[in-house]
């Protein structure tokens, strides 16, 4: 019997991550053991608080059951709490928050729920792969904006034709961003927004690195509206909670509500004792001070190393990434299977593998990302093996 894939799977590529876990497998099973940056999955063991309170939630509710769709009273309650005390945003948890499982389920979806074939959604170029998939999915058309170094790489809305923003249902912003490590300031918030209530447009503000920043505090988009945008975060990256698939979307309540009603017809919700796991976590700010301080001393470790062997000191704001240029005349992916090499066996992704060629240019062709999940000590190892063999 043959199989047929749909038309719009055969027409992706291969998921620019699960290539990079195809590149180690390769290195381990020719015997060496590569320090791998190149999936974003931290390595560090998930916070005692929240590993504590999960077991703590599996013997209370002996009974698992079907959890809500949209996330218990107690969870969305302590959403709405921490959002009041880290951006002074007040949220009504019936009615403006919905839980999600994770991030990805939640980007990947959402465009189901507004896009109708031929529509546009506008996004970051690079950016995380939902957006464009979730997008071809639901039979839209994913129209990219180039992050560049001399925008700061903050989206240049006013490049966006006329004719493209008339067609648009949604606009993906993303800061403190992915995989550039740049923070937007208000005013780029307030010129998305602006932007989104001009040419009747959703702003799906991605903010799952905000607790991650190494000098001033990210924004969130919902400081300065609700009006026409929502905000997307999870607990994966700032409590390490990735295999707990725990996150969430707030804002205006219209937007709010239609992707309740899309998400009850895809799953059923987040495990109940998952959810009180990330009660806990969002109680809890020591562990993410904590994983703040690691993670912007293996930056610094990894920068000056890079900075040592020749190359141009690229260490970001925000985020567990680092967008780093590679030497002059050789692309992203040259760079990366040089560190491959077994006198490094370093892995990164390079930057075109999560950067898309749209009208002729991709704005990753001469940069890789650098995913500080690795450990403090295997830092400093690949550090080492850079500074001595990479010159």
């Amino acid at each position: 019997m043959k199989i047929n894939i749909s038309n719009r799977l055969a027409g992706l590529t291969g998921y620019a991550f699960a290539e990079v876990d195809n590149e180690v497998a390769k290195l381990r099973k020719a015997g060496i053991s590569p320090i791998d940056f190149g999936v974003g999955d931290p390595k560090e063991p998930t916070p005692k608080v929240v590993r504590s309170a999960i077991k703590k939630a599996v013997d209370k509710r002996k009974s698992s059951g079907y959890p809500s769709y949209i996330g218990t009273d107690g969870f969305r309650q302590e959403i709405a709490r921490w959002y009041r005390k880290r951006f002074g945003v007040n949220l009504d948890y019936e009615a403006e928050i919905t839980s999600t499982i994770g991030a990805k389920e939640a980007v990947f979806n959402f465009p189901e729920a507004f896009i109708n074939p031929g529509d546009y959604a506008i996004m970051p170029n690079p950016g995380y792969p939902p957006y464009d998939r979730g997008t071809l999915f639901a039979e839209g058309k994913p129209y990219f904006v180039p992050l560049l170094e001399e925008n700061n790489f903050l989206m240049d809305l006013s490049s966006i034709p006329r004719e493209t923003a008339r067609k648009s249902k949604i606009l993906w912003i993303n800061y403190p961003n992915n995989p550039t490590g740049a923070i937007a300031p208000k005013e780029f918030f307030k010129e998305a927004i602006d932007f989104g209530h001009d040419n009747n447009i959703i702003v799906a503000s991605d903010e799952c690195y905000t607790e991650i920043y190494f000098g001033k505090k990210p924004h969130s988009i919902l400081e300065f509206s609700k009006e026409g945008v929502v905000a997307f975060n999870s607990l994966s990256k700032r409590s390490a909670m990735t295999g707990y698939r725990v996150g969430w979307v707030a804002g205006d309540e219209s937007i709010v509500s239609a992707f309740r009603k899309l998400k009850t017809n895809i799953d059923s919700g987040t495990a109940t004792f998952v959810q009180d796991a990330a009660i806990a976590a969002l109680r809890d700010e020591k562990h993410v001070e904590k994983m703040r301080n690691e993670y912007g001393q293996k930056i610094t470790i990894m920068a000056d190393a890079l900075a040592e062997a020749g190359l141009e000191d690229c260490r970001p704001e925000a985020t567990l990434y680092m967008w780093q240029k590679t030497p002059q005349n050789t692309g992203s992916v040259a760079f990366a299977k040089r560190l491959l090499q077994k006198d490094l066996a370093v892995v990164v992704t390079p930057g075109e593998w999560i950067s898309t060629s749209f009208n002729g240019f991709n704005p990753g062709k001469n940069y890789v990302r650098f995913a500080f999940v690795p450990t403090l000590e295997e830092t400093r190892k690949a550090a080492e093996r850079i500074k001595r063999r990479l010159k």
